[in-house]
């Protein structure tokens, strides 16, 4: 990186929390880069790479201890690193947990639905003399718990 032209505005200028870039021809002329290179969705806030690479490994590997949503959180919060697998800050590392955050996440959302769409217009149609057993409102009535009241 200390090979490349400096194309950020001088710390100087402060013009927004969108990055700037200096025209080659004229070093005054300040514009706004069409696309933002980012990891996160925090923009200039977020997290270093090295941060980045950390915090989507946890939410990669805590997302198989019964906390799928955490896949879901990780793709949300480095969206911009996994919209734009080719950018210049994009790393291979951390592309490759937030598509197994992704694939995983997506699995799951379809196992849920397949799960409650069964029960919900299935029912007793579904499952015969069973479905008494697998519903859970029925419990009350079961055990003798409304009589109380």
């Amino acid at each position: 990186m200390e090979n490349e032209p400096n194309n950020y505005a001088d710390a100087g200028a402060v013009t927004g929390f969108l990055p700037t870039t200096v025209s080659a021809g004229n070093p005054s002329s300040i514009g706004r880069l069409n696309r933002a290179e980012w990891l996160t969705i925090d923009g200039p806030l977020g997290l270093s790479n090295e941060e980045s690479l950390v915090y989507a490994r946890r939410f990669f590997k805590f997302g198989f201890l019964c906390l799928p949503f955490l896949w879901a959180v990780n793709c949300f919060y480095f969206w911009p690193a996994l919209r734009r697998p080719h950018s210049r800050q994009s790393d291979p590392q951390l592309r490759r947990y937030l598509v197994g955050s992704a694939i995983g996440f997506l699995l799951f959302t379809a196992v849920l639905l397949s799960w409650a769409l069964t029960f919900a217009i299935g029912g007793e149609k579904l499952f015969g003399h069973a479905w008494q057993d697998l519903v859970m409102y029925n419990v009350a009535d079961k055990y003798g718990l409304t009589g109380w009241i």
